[in-house]
């Protein structure tokens, strides 16, 4: 079998690929991320996860590398990863109450130079939120990296009303039912 390689360095998604129990590097995909004018969402998660896996396949040829990306919108506004705990406060407390949309996506990448795509889509619906819950939130579990503002493999859970989705690993940035067969079907000896 040839090497696996994540085309990230998020800890989010190495941890999650971790759990099909086969050995991976990482390495940083270095793609501009910025969106094509009029770009939609999922467009935008597919081109970027096809992208990382694709810039990182050019350095490592002789290796499968998966790429991924997330896309999350509320009211068709694309959601960023805050960076500030002002940001994080300001985009949660914008989804008080209402649904958010979290598109993620998912290429492998082979020696033979054909990429494998999935995109998963899941919706989110928050909770009314006080200000006091949002702030003690952002506080307690500093989402600052996180597109959304929150973590719901943590506390950020409680934020919810509910959760729809089809594979709750993608929300968290990878999804793995779509990961795992993309890479049975290159071979690799997943149960």
């Amino acid at each position: 079998m040839p090497g696996l390689v994540l085309a990230s360095t998020s800890r989010y998604r190495a941890e999650l690929l971790a759990r099909l129990r086969l050995p991976f590097d990482t390495a940083r995909p270095d793609v501009d991320e910025r969106p094509l004018p009029g770009e939609a969402p999922g467009s935008l998660a597919l081109r970027l996860a096809g992208a990382k896996a694709e810039a990182v396949s050019a350095r490592r040829p002789d290796a499968v590398v998966i790429g991924s990306d997330q896309v999350a919108s509320c009211d068709g506004q694309v959601l960023g990863k805050p960076g500030t705990h002002e940001a994080a406060i300001a985009q949660l407390q914008a989804m008080s109450g209402r649904e958010a949309v979290f598109l993620t996506a998912v290429a492998v990448a082979g020696p033979d130079g054909a990429t494998g795509h999935a995109l998963d889509t899941t919706t989110v619906r928050f909770r009314p939120l006080g200000d006091d819950d949002i702030a003690r939130y952002v506080e307690f579990e500093q989402p600052l990296d996180c597109a959304g503002s929150f973590k719901c493999e943590g506390l950020g859970i409680a934020l919810f009303d509910a959760i729809d989705t089809r594979d709750p690993t993608a929300l968290v940035g990878l999804p793995l039912i779509a990961t795992a067969r993309l890479l049975r079907a290159r071979g690799f000896a997943i149960p």
